[in-house]
């Protein structure tokens, strides 16, 4: 694995050197680091003064983002062991929610929500009270009696206000951790009920604040009403945004039935609210909010934003951007030069730009900063997985999945796979087929429900077993489905995948004639078909990688020249795959996928109305990959795959590079 990187101090104010592939030193702004000591904790508690420990909250929340968690923690406990403190027990309960969905172990899981429960309930001792039921029947006829317009938030104290807004934050990260520990599907509508709740409460603290500013702006005071405090801005700013992100994530066909209850999640909205809290612009490459100005939930805005744009821009194209994600990090390493979520998050961004090596590097440095929480050492170990693949370094990878697997308690079906396919790949076969057995009854439920994830690498292990210990270049299968191919340097697709896939379609040549001698009758015709779709996929980055890629020096230019018909050989892979696809046994996928990736390449290469029906019959329900007297069930991914081809719609629909 890479070494790790130094870190050192300097006066100025330095950003990282991102264009090099050896990772510079990060360099800290003192100017931004945190404060030395701890605030004092005023006693005794009074509820009128519950917004003075803000700054005791700023200041564990700069110890965790600084990788000193445990400190954090500490800090925030021995202040109030019993939690009854507002700002303090909510506090509490977002670093056990962090912990929770880290670990993903049930006593971990159990304990956030435990804590989570509890800050909610101080959260709502803070809150206003709600009037009679007669003021409040009143109120649907006297808008000045009502319990949940302006006027009633507007008559609320400043501690009340905050009441609400953590009241709203607690109740998601219950909602949250219950959805993923609920077992059944009661438990996980409950929660689903609680997230309404909570996105009514902030549209109504931002309609506020929307006409406190345009009251505020018609008296000639400025855009912002400076009675409203920083810190409960940067809050509204967090929820209102993370709420609309997730509405305008959801499917369409769901969001049909969610915009009958009058939700509509506004995407380019919810990126606004979350840039508001830093005072991010496109226009500039510094925040127009600086520390001392700022509210205490910025950084998690900045935080969300970077989810979106590194993270979830696998499954979404509308809205990503990846120089606004390069700005926030650059600033917050200089600002968190040890914080491991953002060293995360640069690992994350040099993946997207097709850099490998400088991801594994970031995340090797996220390893050496912390080894307070040890389940962060997860995050990095399934990161530096999928980098080493997009490297195809195998051993490595395996290296990774090894640690997962004896750690880690997210996916052990994934991790144990993980490990399988690349045993496989070294020729280890006894000791993957050991592996292989292992990973069906490894599996994990969510509500009851099977991970999409989860149910694919039992399907692959099944089909080594019934195909008498085999599988065609499942690494590379696997790579593909973790995007590593998408995000791997064109060099290593040309010299060290390409290959492996040529040397499976020669195997697969020797018994085109008689295909039923083909190990020993068995899935001719899968292999067939995943080795020409790799092939396509290959041939496809070859030709026009991913828009955010960068390269090393002369690689453009080397490509270019070497590569001229590499869209050509895409296509001609993918017709082939839609050709015998109506064949395959069992991986029905491989066409799906095909015609997504296909797709794609007619897009890059400017034939938009024959992309759009390449994703049309990816969306259609019709059956792909089988005659018109077939019958098709699921196949795998397929949630995964309509929600990357809804999102290509809509990339294509505003002219985005795909």
């Amino acid at each position: 694995m890479a070494q790790p990187l130094p870190v050192e101090s300097h006066q100025t104010s330095t950003t990282m050197d991102t264009s090099n592939p050896e990772l510079g030193t990060v360099m800290q702004d003192k100017s931004l680091s945190s404060m030395p000591d701890p605030p004092p904790v005023k006693e005794p508690y009074k509820v009128s003064e519950a917004l003075d420990d803000i700054s005791c909250v700023t200041w564990a929340l700069d110890e965790f983002l600084h990788s000193r968690m445990v400190e954090s923690e500490e800090y925030c406990h021995k202040s109030d062991p019993s939690k009854q403190r507002m700002y303090f027990a909510t506090g509490y309960g977002l670093i056990q929610f962090v912990k929770g969905l880290m670990s993903y172990e049930d006593k971990d899981l159990l304990s956030a929500i435990g804590h989570t429960r509890h800050g909610n309930a101080i959260a709502s001792q803070h809150r206003k009270r709600q009037s009679s039921m007669a003021s409040r029947l009143a109120g649907y006829v006297v808008s000045s009696y009502s319990t949940s317009g302006v006027e009633w938030i507007q008559d609320m104290t400043p501690v009340e206000r905050h009441a609400e807004l953590t009241y709203a934050e607690s109740l998601f990260e219950k909602s949250l951790l219950g959805i993923v520990y609920s077992g059944d599907w009661l438990a996980f509508i409950k929660e689903i009920l609680n997230m309404r709740t909570l996105m009514n409460i902030y549209r109504q603290l931002w309609k506020f604040i929307e006409t406190a500013d345009a009251a505020a702006a018609a008296r000639g005071e400025g855009p912002e009403d400076k009675s409203i405090d920083v810190h409960f801005r940067s809050g509204v700013y967090l929820g209102i945004g993370v709420s609309n992100m997730i509405l305008s994530l959801i499917p369409g066909k769901l969001l049909a039935i969610v915009e009958l209850f009058g939700y509509k999640g506004d995407r380019k909205f919810a990126l606004q609210m979350l840039q508001k809290a830093g005072g991010w612009t496109k226009d500039s490459d510094q925040p127009g909010i600086g520390r001392e100005e700022e509210g205490v939930r910025r950084a998690i805005c900045d935080m969300a934003l970077l989810i979106f744009h590194l993270v979830l821009s696998s499954f979404t194209f509308d809205g990503v951007d990846i120089d606004m994600a390069q700005k926030i990090l650059d600033w917050n390493l200089r600002r968190y030069p040890t914080g491991v979520f953002f060293l995360f998050g640069a690992g994350r961004l040099s993946l997207c730009r097709s850099q490998p090596a400088r991801a594994i590097a970031y995340y090797t440095k996220a390893l050496e900063t912390q080894s307070q929480y040890r389940n962060l050492y997860h995050i990095s170990w399934w990161e530096i997985a999928i980098a080493n693949l997009a490297l195809w370094n195998v051993s490595d990878s395996l290296e990774c999945w090894t640690n997962l697997q004896k750690e880690a308690t997210w996916s052990k079906a994934c991790y144990t796979y993980g490990m399988a396919v690349c045993l496989a790949a070294q020729g280890k076969q006894k000791e993957a087929a050991e592996l292989f057995k292992k990973v069906p009854g490894l599996r994990q439920r969510i509500a009851g429900k099977s991970i999409p994830l989860e149910k694919f690498v039992a399907r692959k292990a099944r089909k080594f077993e019934t195909q008498g210990g085999r599988l065609a270049v499942p690494a590379l299968e696997l790579a593909y489905v973790f995007l590593a191919i998408a995000h791997a340097p064109r060099k290593i697709i040309h010299e060290k995948m390409l290959p492996d896939v040529q040397a499976l379609q020669a195997k697969l040549k020797e018994h085109e004639a008689n295909p039923k001698k083909y190990e020993n009758g068995h899935g001719y015709w899968d292999d067939y078909c995943l080795a020409h779709h790799l092939e396509g996929v290959c041939y496809r980055f070859l030709a026009y990688p991913d828009p955010d890629a960068r390269f090393e020096d002369g690689e453009e230019e080397i490509i270019q020249t070497s590569f001229d018909d590499a869209s050509e050989r895409a296509s001609k892979a993918f017709q082939t795959v839609f050709a015998k696809g109506t064949k395959i046994e069992l991986d029905h996928h491989i066409v799906y996928f095909a015609h997504f990736e296909y797709g794609r390449l007619l897009a890059r290469s400017g034939d938009k109305e024959g992309a759009r029906a390449q994703f049309d019959m990816v969306l259609s329900g019709k059956p792909l990959e089988v005659n018109s007297a077939g019958k098709k069930g699921k196949y795998s991914l397929e949630n995964a795959l309509h929600v990357r081809t809804h999102a290509a719609l809509e990339a294509l629909d505003r002219d985005r590079l795909l």
